[in-house]
Parts: C-alpha cells; structure tokens; sequence
C-alpha cells in the first residue's frame, strides 16, 4: 500500500491533530470490532475537552472549517483501506505457511530461509521473511542483495561515512551500504497477544523514518523504506490501533510502502523492479554537457 496522494505531504500541525483526536475518542469503536471515524462533532468535542480553540474545527456559523472537513476525510480513508483492503490480506500462520510452500516449491532458491525466534512446537520457518527473500530474488535479475545486515545502514560521501541510522534492518538492496532500499519485516503467527514488543516495532519504523527524511530534507539522499507485516490476530483483533498508527506514519513521509500479508506477494515483484531500474541508473555513467 502506498499513500493516497490527497493526504501525502500535510503539515506535522495535521499529523499532530490527527494523534491527538485519535487518541481522546479511541481509534476503534470498542464492541463492534470496527476503525472509528469521529464525526466532525466528536473532533470539536475533543478540541473542547482538551481545551484546544475548538474554532478551528467550526467557526462561527457553526459550519465546520477546512481542518475538519481535511480531517474528517482522512479518518474515513484510513478505515476504510483498513476495512476493505488490509483486513482481507492479513493471513493466519496456515495461509501463510501455504503460501511459502507454494513459493518454494515453484523454482530453487538460494535466498537465506531463517527460522523464527520461537521455541519447541512453534519453532518453524519466518514464514513472511521467507515469502519476501525468495520474491526478491526471483526479481532481482542476479543483482546482489543483502537479506540480512549485520552492520548498521549508512550513507558514505568520499568514502566517509555522512548519516549512520541509529537501528539495523531487516534488509537491504543491494546492502546496508548506500542502499537503494531497506526493509522491515514484523511477523507475529505465534503470539497471542499484543505484546510490548510487537508496539515497539511500530516505534522503531518510526524512528528509522524519521532518520531518513533528515538524510533526504538535508543531504538529499533518498532511501526507499519499506514495512512488511502480517498475522491477522497479532494486528487485527489484538493490534487495530496500531494499524490506524501505521497509515498515519505511512502518509507522514516515514515508510514509502506498507505490505500487509499477502500483499508483499502482490507487490514485491513490482516493488523490486523499480530497485532494478534505479540500480541501472546509478551505475550508469553521467554524460558531461
């Protein structure tokens, strides 16, 4: 999923409504299982009980001013992309290890296939990791990879290292070096509920996104970022307000791309043609004149 054009590019003022809203009157409508969208009578009540200037939500007409109407407008996108397009792509750990299998099974690969972190019976395959790397490789026209940096990303300038980010990665292309793009993988099959650790990925994306738009505001280098996530009971029935969070950061500017489940299967291939296409570029040399 990438941003809807009409919200890319709002000021932080936008963003720091849409939190604060979100987190007074709750980002889902609790018993019915649903993303909320606050009217424009609960965003000026919210303004009021905060005791924010609720005339920027309606003016004196009583009519509501262009931040509500903007503000409102966005809150249905988000549930709506979250109702109908990422709750449907969210796969259990049987569709997903279905679809490994049948990725796998379809031609050989050399891609790294690790294991997750859990112990006992639950001890598998990281099915999402696994779906990713092997459709990485299979677009990525014998071009290298990094599937699994050790060192932190950074960007060099003459061989001197000018912006090194504060976290490693998941992955990189064509490696945590002057990367094209990075990525982040967060599968949960396992767990059962939602844990700290699983909002501290959230966080985390954050903060690498964060990092990458001062490297592209200051040194205008630009790195493609990416969100991989899944588990339909981990995000949907545990993680919801979470998910609202991650729209939110996707149309701040701190991730380029979110796939969610079987998406990265719908888009990766896509996804790393542009890396292709951008690689070929850069390793063309420039015309002078």
């Amino acid at each position: 999923m990438r941003p809807d054009a009409r919200f890319a590019g709002k000021s932080k003022q936008f963003w720091a409504c849409v939190r604060t809203i979100s987190q007074w009157v709750g980002y889902t409508d609790r018993g019915k299982g649903a993303i909320k969208v606050p009217s424009v009578d609960e965003i000026r009540g919210a303004f009021n009980e905060l005791h924010l200037n609720a005339q920027e939500i309606v003016d004196g007409a009583g009519s509501p001013t262009a931040l509500a109407k903007n503000l409102h407008l966005y809150f249905e996108h988000r549930a709506g992309v979250l109702n109908e397009f990422v709750e449907p792509r969210l796969m259990n750990l049987q569709t997903a290890k279905a679809a490994f299998r049948r990725i796998r099974d379809g031609r050989p690969h050399a891609c790294p296939m690790p294991q997750n972190k859990q112990k006992g019976k639950k001890k598998a395959v990281a099915y999402l990791t696994a779906i990713t790397n092997m459709l990485i490789e299979e677009n990525l026209e014998e071009l290298p990879c990094n599937f699994d940096p050790r060192i932190l990303t950074t960007v060099t300038t003459d061989g001197v290292p000018l912006r090194t980010l504060s976290r490693r990665v998941d992955g990189a292309f064509p490696d945590a070096i002057n990367p094209i793009a990075i990525w982040e993988i967060k599968e949960y099959y396992h767990t059962t509920t939602f844990g700290s650790r699983v909002a501290d990925g959230v966080y985390e994306t954050l903060l690498d996104g964060m990092e990458l738009e001062e490297l592209f505001q200051i040194e205008k280098v630009k790195i493609r970022h990416y969100l991989i996530l899944d588990d339909y009971y981990t995000w949907w029935k545990c993680g919801r307000s979470y998910l609202c969070r991650i729209i939110d950061l996707m149309h701040m500017g701190y991730v380029d791309e979110v796939l969610f489940g079987s998406e990265v299967i719908e888009e990766m291939p896509r996804i790393v043609a542009e890396w292709v296409r951008l690689s070929h570029a850069r390793s063309r040399p420039s015309v002078p004149g």
